[in-house]
């Protein structure tokens, strides 16, 4: 069965690396989203249950996005992947529910690693 997967990045090459990264054969529908308005509707429709989530992003940022999947008690989870690689970034994030942080550019050894850790594949 697949996962329904979301990638909520303001950048299109951005979003497309981190489909070329996905692991082969993980079986996943994958969604796109722009900012984190369309993330957030996109999380509420059901195509959300994994996300790979930006930080900076128009509309809504991903601590926004964060917040409002907490506050709203949907059911995602949640692997940031970002340039902003500052403690204080990679602790908000968790402390908002977070499961993982992934420094950008994405490395698709790195995501693998990642996503095994939490049995994810």
């Amino acid at each position: 069965m697949s996962i329904p997967l979301l990638i909520c990045d303001d950048s299109a090459m951005a979003r497309k690396q981190v489909v070329r990264s996905l692991p082969e054969g993980w079986e996943v529908d994958v969604t796109m989203a722009a900012n984190g308005a369309e993330g957030i509707e996109a999380i509420r429709a059901g195509k959300g249950e994994m996300v790979f989530l930006d930080l900076t992003m128009p509309e809504l940022d991903g601590y926004g996005v964060l917040e409002k999947v907490k506050n709203e008690g949907l059911k995602s989870i949640i692997i940031v992947i970002s340039a902003d690689i500052q403690p204080e970034a990679r602790e908000r994030v968790m402390k908002l529910g977070a499961l993982d942080f992934i420094k950008k550019p994405v490395d698709g050894k790195k995501l693998q690693d990642v996503l095994k850790k939490y049995g994810l594949i």
